[in-house]
């Protein structure tokens, strides 16, 4: 005869197994096989129509794409010339998706109707950078990060009621830049609706300490630039500005790839790089900077691979 007793432990034995099942350990965490999901971004192709775009974005292993505005590229402004309702038919016929939106030239202050414009079309990121005392370290960057935040406070609110993200670029020469900001970013933020978009080109290139960086980041990481300094972005020479690609520069992005997987990464990678002048292709046709950025996939994937 089963008593009260014996059915509520056996009730909580079951009910214990099932979360267990449910819920990964920590080794099964880690065992877990890492990899990048990519989005491509428009201003890899300069200043080229959306028409010769979409057709390249299933061929880099996306679905995604991130749209810029001028002077990287102008896929932003021709979405208005053309309107909402045709670009929304483009993106059906090419089986291609508006995962962000990139706009620096707003300012993360004004990002309020944008954040609409994203929405509209299903997206879930705006990309912008941060406004405050520049390359500040220690108490001042806490400072200045602090009121940056109060600042954001209403574009936060109009992110979280659309369900949608803003990521801060770590630019050069901006208040999130230095790895003491960006680290008091990921302290001071209490809003999941907000992180850092994580751009190794303006960080030391060091693989161990980005990776440390990438660790403290944890969920306050929402983009992950895989972009490296090379030879810098003021390059004519387009071979030379290739370098700041992952697997064509020399940073070894596999105890990056480490750390991704250790903080649970499952957000998107975007390769990255300018040219120089900007607004003009990383190379002349779109099937070469397909090319191009499809060597760096192939790298990245061979460094998750690595570390599995």
């Amino acid at each position: 005869m089963t008593t009260r007793r014996d059915f509520l432990r056996t009730g909580a034995a079951v009910g214990a197994a099932v979360v267990a099942n449910r819920l990964p350990s920590a080794e099964a965490e880690s065992k877990r096989e890492f990899r990048f999901e990519y989005v491509l971004g428009s201003s890899m192709y300069g200043k080229l129509k959306l028409a010769e775009i979409l057709p390249e974005v299933a061929k880099t292993g996306t679905k995604f794409l991130d749209v810029w505005p001028l002077s990287h590229g102008d896929q932003r402004e021709q979405i208005e010339a053309m309107g909402h309702e045709k670009f929304a038919k483009m993106l059906r016929q090419h089986d291609v998706r508006l995962g962000m939106i990139t706009q620096y030239k707003l300012g993360p202050l004004h990002l309020q109707d944008e954040l609409r414009v994203l929405k509209k079309f299903g997206g879930r990121l705006m990309i912008s950078g941060s406004t405050g005392p520049k390359n500040v370290e220690g108490a001042e960057a806490k400072a200045g990060v602090a009121k940056f935040l109060e600042r954001m406070k209403p574009q936060i609110a109009v992110a979280e009621e659309l369900d949608v993200v803003i990521g801060i670029e770590n630019h050069a020469n901006a208040l999130v830049a230095s790895p003491d900001s960006i680290r008091y970013f990921a302290d001071l933020n209490r809003s999941k609706h907000i992180g850092i978009a994580l751009a190794p080109y303006h960080l030391p290139q060091d693989p161990h300490v980005l990776a440390a960086l990438i660790e403290h980041l944890g969920p306050a990481l929402v983009h992950f630039y895989a972009w490296e300094h090379g030879q810098g972005a003021n390059q004519t020479d387009a071979q030379l500005a290739l370098l700041q690609m992952p697997g064509i520069g020399s940073l070894d992005f596999r105890p990056i790839a480490a750390a991704l997987k250790k903080i649970n990464y499952q957000r998107w990678t975007e390769i990255f790089m300018h040219p120089t002048p900007r607004g003009i292709p990383i190379l002349p046709k779109a099937a070469d900077c397909t090319a191009a950025i499809n060597r760096s996939r192939k790298y990245l994937d061979r460094c998750a691979r690595d570390i599995a």
